[in-house]
């Protein structure tokens, strides 16, 4: 019991410290060189605590369900010896885990919202829903496929050099020829796929199955998916603007 109650103040002390940088920073800016009182300073204080709960909490969960959940399921498609089942496990586990982001829901909506006030799409709101609606699809889908590529990279030992830079002249390139009004979303669309659902699940896997094939190391073959996941979206994203 005392264990316990003590990994549990240790995580909130942790939590507290890796917030402590944004909350001095924005406390400063604010009292300091603003020279503002901070508004609804009770309610700043009451998000805090949660946030700070919060991240204890989801940290926690990493540790104890999704790392060991995807560390498993590599372990155990590499004793299966089925490429197919487990490139198709890698694609939908990227899909699935990126159509599930709240970040990439936020940046989509807002996408839509900003389209259709500047007039690239209609200002209704089925013509938003479809706009975010094909946005996420199409991140989700690039992410399925990078992590396929990851996946692939592992088994026959690629250079992860050689394909982070072909990928990202191939997103130079695109970049020459993709409307001016999707570019940003492209480039943001790459980020907002690396957060908290997606990136456990695939470091885990891509450690997982690095460290159950052998001559495969953990360290410089398991790592690199989140790389790929990231790299992607700006590709399809550009795509989808320049077809769609």
């Amino acid at each position: 019991m005392y264990r316990q109650l003590q990994q549990l103040f240790q995580m909130f002390g942790d939590s507290v410290r890796d917030l402590l940088p944004i909350i001095v920073v924005i406390t400063f800016f604010q009292l300091v060189i603003l020279k503002q009182p901070i508004p609804d300073l009770g309610g700043i204080l009451v998000g805090a605590v949660f946030v700070i709960l919060g991240l204890a909490i989801f940290i926690r969960g990493l540790n104890l369900a999704l790392f060991p959940l995807g560390e498993a399921l590599a372990y155990d498609f590499a004793r299966k010896g089925s490429v197919l089942w487990l490139l198709l496990f890698a694609f939908a586990l990227g899909f699935g885990t990126t159509i599930a982001e709240p970040a990439l829901i936020a940046v989509a909506d807002k996408a839509a919202e900003v389209a259709s006030l500047g007039g690239m799409i209609k200002g209704d709101l089925a013509a938003r829903q479809a706009y975010a609606t094909g946005l996420r699809y199409t991140v989700a889908f690039s992410v399925g496929i990078a992590i396929v590529i990851g996946v692939l990279r592992i088994l026959r030992g690629w250079s992860i050099q050689v394909v982070i830079i072909g990928g990202y002249i191939g997103v130079m390139i695109m970049t020459a020829f993709a409307p001016k009004e999707i570019i940003g979303i492209a480039y943001d669309s790459g980020g907002v796929t690396t957060s908290t659902i997606t990136v456990p699940l695939v470091t885990a896997l891509g450690v997982g199955l690095a460290s159950s094939i052998k001559g495969r190391n953990a360290m410089t073959d398991g790592f690199g998916l989140i790389a790929l996941a990231s790299l992607t979206p700006m590709m399809f994203v550009m795509a989808y603007g320049m077809f769609f």
